[in-house]
C-alpha cells in the first residue's frame, strides 16, 4: 500500500498533475476522453504541452500513473 504524503497523493508531482487536470476546464474536458492516463499524456505532447503551467513534465518519472488513472476514471 502506498503512503500518501503530499495533499492526499504519493508526491508533489502527482499532485500537480491531477490539479491541474481537474481544475483547468480545457484540461478537464479532454480528460474526460480518456481512461489511461499514459495516452492523455501523450495527447498533451503531441498537442505541444510538455508541462504543466508549474512546471511538472506530464511524463515526469515520479509520476503515480495508477493514482492518476484512477483519477480518470472516477470523471
Amino acid at each position: 500500500m502506498t503512503t500518501e504524503t503530499y495533499q492526499g497523493h504519493k508526491n508533489y508531482e502527482t499532485w500537480n498533475v491531477s490539479l491541474w487536470l481537474m481544475n483547468d476546464e480545457g484540461l478537464y474536458n479532454l480528460s474526460n476522453e480518456f481512461t489511461d492516463y499514459k495516452e492523455l499524456a501523450e495527447c498533451l505532447k503531441e498537442g505541444g504541452s510538455f508541462e504543466t503551467p508549474d512546471g511538472v513534465a506530464w511524463t515526469d518519472s515520479a509520476l503515480d500513473y495508477d493514482k492518476l488513472n484512477e483519477m480518470l476514471a472516477e470523471l
